[in-house]
């Protein structure tokens, strides 16, 4: 296999995962050349990571103004984007326009208007572009998908999908940039497209109509006052009231997060550790929605962003029987620790209860690493030797505009009162 060469564009929480992983594990098959940030303190500290953790060469590093120059300089097979989601398409559209391949962290991006322009991108340029949905190879979610598949419940008729998100890695969501819905397209987009693509995977089907509801009803400052708190503060950093408070996070306790953020706040601004009960939260934290397939399978999902435990629980309704999914994770904060307990799993279990039988246990193979044991699979079907996939869980750039189509209709759905039709947002 000839070796790639990848330049990274977004040095934040996602890039070690990618930059990480060809320092580590995929040498003989990728080389990393080069990085590109709004932030130099940023881009400095990753290559400190890289010489430190990986003893891995430093690479060049570019100034976002500078991205054009990267790519024509370095002349990389491969743009990786991981920057924050409503800028991923300005980065996707450039680097193929200059002749790259691209991998992008998900969301593909944040509205129909962006979709629409990358799909008109990939078809001018004929480059390939990929998203990255890792949950697609967490070894239940492939075996969900393999059951359906092999008919073991029938056609299916019915999903119920809950996802709920803790006081952990939910409240995280509403510290950082995700907290404005015009960087990330709120919840329904930015973590949604997880679980609206694992829908779209396992029924191989997407939805035709979607209706949504959802409001801010829990973090966010008036939520706080009509619970009697009195006691805020803007950010946690300095902050005599955030040292009591279990939502708070500490940039200075942790070495990784405090020269990724705290040391770089210089250059940009950036505040990572700002109250999940502050002003200027617009982002959603309770979500609720109903769509209806090409297939005629209706989906019912809620999501919640609160919770005292991390995972979730799917069920399918089939012609045939029940499949019912309970999944719960780890809790983690982004980038607050190892990669690898980032979605790792506490207990996974898969049953199926046959319309005319008894119930049982579904095995799963045991997966090792985040996500449920499927980020050291995609890392490997992205930079190492393909193998043969019998469930092509590699997403295109279709998976992405279509696991995005579901939470963008919801978005316009919560603004309207009304279903939207997936077909009047994009054309394929």
């Amino acid at each position: 296999m000839t070796k790639k060469t990848y330049a990274l564009v977004g040095t934040g929480g996602r890039a070690e995962f990618f930059y990480g992983a060809i320092a580590r594990d995929f040498r003989e098959t990728a080389d990393l050349v080069g990085f590109c940030d709004l932030n130099q303190t940023r881009m400095d500290y990753a290559n400190h990571l890289l010489a430190t953790k990986y003893d891995y060469k430093a690479v060049p590093t570019y100034k976002a103004d500078k991205f054009e120059e990267m790519l024509k300089e370095l002349k990389p097979d491969y743009c990786i984007v991981t920057t924050m989601d409503r800028t991923h398409h300005t980065y996707i559209i450039k680097a193929m326009e200059m002749g790259c391949d691209v991998i992008t962290e998900k969301p593909l991006t944040i509205d129909e208007e962006k979709a629409q322009s990358i799909l008109e991108a990939v078809e001018r340029t004929n480059r390939k572009l990929r998203v990255t949905f890792n949950y697609r190879y967490a070894p239940h979610n492939t075996k969900i998908r393999e059951l359906i598949e092999d008919g073991v419940i029938g056609d299916v008729h019915a999903v119920h999908f809950e996802w709920l998100l803790n006081t952990e890695h939910g409240a995280d969501y509403f510290r950082r940039w995700h907290r404005d819905k015009r960087n990330s397209g709120g919840l329904l987009v930015h973590k949604s497209t997880h679980h609206f693509d694992l829908v779209n995977f396992w029924l191989q089907s997407y939805p035709d109509t979607v209706l949504a509801m959802g409001d801010l009803m829990f973090y966010g400052r008036e939520n706080a006052e009509k619970r009697g708190e009195t006691h805020f503060y803007q950010r946690a950093y300095g902050s005599e009231y955030a040292k009591s408070d279990h939502f708070a996070l500490h940039l200075e306790e942790n070495e990784h997060l405090k020269e990724m953020y705290l040391h770089a706040e210089k250059e940009d601004g950036y505040q990572r550790d700002q109250s999940v009960f502050g002003d200027g939260i617009s982002t959603e934290d309770t979500l609720g929605l109903i769509a209806k397939y090409k297939n005629k399978a209706i989906l019912t999902y809620s999501l919640h962003a609160y919770a005292p435990w991390e995972g979730f629980n799917v069920a399918f309704n089939g012609t045939k029987g029940r499949i019912e999914v309970n999944v719960v994770e780890k809790s983690y904060v982004n980038s607050g620790g190892n990669k690898e307990e980032e979605g790792a799993l506490s207990s996974k279990s898969i049953t199926v209860h046959p319309m005319l039988g008894k119930p049982y246990e579904v095995e799963i193979e045991e997966g090792e690493g985040g996500h449920g044991g499927g980020d050291p699979v995609l890392l490997r079907d992205i930079f190492g030797e393909p193998v043969e996939d019998r469930f092509n869980r590699a997403a295109t750039h279709i998976d992405g505009v279509k696991s995005i189509l579901t939470g963008i209709a919801g978005n316009i759905s919560i603004k309207t009162g009304k279903p939207v039709k997936l077909d009047s947002l994009v054309k394929f």
